[in-house]
């Protein structure tokens, strides 16, 4: 008879990799965070941008646009699933079968009551550290869009907007 012995998970990330798929979990500088399914104005918000931006990042032969829930690897110790990613096709390879590994060129966090203040603050900087070139933030209460551009290493909030975003980088506004 032959045993079989799993080795126990040795790091937070190793843990996370074995949770269930469609968990809404992330990992945030090596502590785990897990919330419940999004509000239903939040849904109707990411899909309306959705709907706005991947047929845009087709037609012009961009890149890849998702919508969570998709995990996004930047270290050892953050994993993220944000609401809306775009990848360009420079930088295509970053792409795997079980999510991105690497610095998506564009990230759009939509608020939730339970995720807000680590969408403006851990996430946030952790998206600056990553190299994330274009970051919004969409609160579907207040229909309010924030744009922040990496310059030198550091986010410059450029444009706040209600009811749209104009991303520099796609270089169109979306509705929403």
């Amino acid at each position: 008879m032959q045993v079989s012995y799993q080795t126990p998970p040795r790091t937070l990330l190793e843990v996370f990799k074995m949770l269930p798929e469609g968990t809404r979990a992330e990992l945030i500088d090596n502590s785990l965070f897990m919330s419940p399914a999004p509000t239903i104005i939040h849904q109707e918000v990411s899909g309306n941008l959705l709907t706005a931006i991947l047929p845009h990042v087709l037609k012009m032969k961009l890149g890849k646009a998702f919508a969570a829930p998709v995990d996004v690897y930047l270290s050892g110790k953050n994993a993220f699933q944000p609401d809306i990613i775009f990848v360009s096709t420079e930088n295509k390879s970053i792409i795997k079968t079980d999510g991105i590994y690497g610095a998506p060129d564009l990230i759009i966090e939509i608020l939730s009551p339970g995720s807000k203040k680590l969408d403006l603050t851990k996430k946030k900087d952790a998206y600056q550290k990553a190299g994330i070139k274009e970051y919004w933030i969409v609160d579907p209460e207040t229909k309010e869009s924030i744009g922040h551009q990496l310059e030198k290493g550091s986010y410059l909030e450029f444009k706040k907007e209600k009811g749209k975003l104009t991303s520099l980088l796609l270089k169109r506004s979306f509705k929403f």
